[in-house]
């Protein structure tokens, strides 16, 4: 009884010390994925330039860049809901940018309408690195 407390301690200590998060002697890997809600998914792998304009626009005009980005799901942008038709996604852009306008006054919706703009860029670089086949950090 006391051996095995003493390898479970062990084992943790080794997993800690271990900076990917899998003890060595186990062999196991952990890997974790975020689980997206349907507005965050909805957001589309734009080109860099679109992103980084739909980012300055959300900054400005809470909900413009939003707006602007739902028409490039139109347009042909990959979204992370491939499962949902085009027009469903177009719309629940469209809600995004709508809940952004409308809380705007209490810079709920403005903070909001900034990190939605931050995610397009974020997925655009993603997606520029997966295009060119370059391992990503970010």
């Amino acid at each position: 009884m006391e051996s095995s407390h003493k390898d479970a301690e062990t084992a943790a200590v080794a997993a800690a010390a271990d900076p990917r998060g899998a003890s060595s002697s186990s062999g196991v890997v952990v890997q974790v994925r975020e689980k997206k809600g349907p507005l965050r998914a909805a957001i589309p792998y734009m080109p860099f330039p679109v992103a980084v304009i739909c980012l300055f626009l959300n900054t400005f005009v809470p909900g413009l860049g939003t707006f602007v980005s739902a028409f490039t799901v139109l347009c042909g942008a990959r979204t992370d809901l491939p499962d949902r038709h085009v027009c469903c996604v177009f719309w629940l852009n469209i809600a995004a940018a709508l809940i952004q306008i409308l809380t705007a006054i209490v810079m709920v919706g403005w903070i909001m309408s900034i990190f939605w703009g931050m995610d397009m860029v974020i997925l655009a670089i993603s997606q520029g690195y997966k295009e060119q086949g370059i391992p990503q950090q970010l």
